[in-house]
């Protein structure tokens, strides 16, 4: 049953992947400030963090969110803080130079931490098991959460290319603090959707 779902659910983990969203920015914010070879461990724990905060989803922890739909709201003030110390965090980053000494990419257990407290990680995991796992076996879930970490990895991986490749642009400290606080306000502006 599975695989009539296959085409559309990797096409609907392609686009949710691929486009802006707090992981991406942050990744594309961390290849410009640190490279592409400093941001894999960060790169490796969004991929398997959302991969395994989707088959948990999937297995029982959406029920528990509608049981006690407090847990949403809690969850909701948490992701929204933290969102905001990151984008103080990226808009405060150090310059390339400075930041090979001084600062740190997020690490592989950061970055899959994250994901708990990632605004859109729960509205597309939400989406994907309550739309591609049909029933609720532990195989359906099982195989929703591979596809989207097989598609997920290559596109965050692009993000990070890309402020990699922006990093040659960006050798000016003045250049490097206004992408820092766009990427910031950016990451600030995914929010709207929760917040309204």
């Amino acid at each position: 049953m599975i695989e009539s779902f296959l085409i559309p659910m990797a096409a609907f983990a392609l686009v949710t992947s691929i486009t802006p969203g707090p992981n991406n920015l942050m990744l594309m914010a961390s290849g410009a400030n640190f490279g592409f070879l400093r941001t894999i461990p960060h790169m490796l724990g969004v991929a398997l963090g959302f991969t395994l905060m989707v088959f948990l989803m999937g297995v029982g922890l959406a029920q528990a969110f509608e049981r006690w739909t407090r847990l949403h709201d809690i969850l909701t003030i948490v992701s929204i803080s933290y969102m905001a110390f990151l984008s103080l965090k990226i808009a405060n980053a150090a310059a390339p130079d400075m930041a090979s000494k001084t600062g740190t990419p997020f690490t592989f257990l950061q970055a899959a931490a994250f994901q708990w407290v990632n605004p859109k990680a729960w509205a597309m995991a939400l989406t994907a098991v309550t739309l591609y796992a049909p029933g609720d076996g532990v195989w359906a879930m099982a195989a929703v959460a591979v596809v989207f970490g097989a598609v997920n990895l290559p596109s965050i991986g692009l993000w990070c290319r890309l402020g990699q490749e922006l990093r040659r642009i960006l050798t000016n400290t003045t250049r490097l603090v206004w992408f820092n606080r766009t990427m910031a306000a950016l990451l600030v502006l995914s929010l709207y959707p929760v917040l309204f």
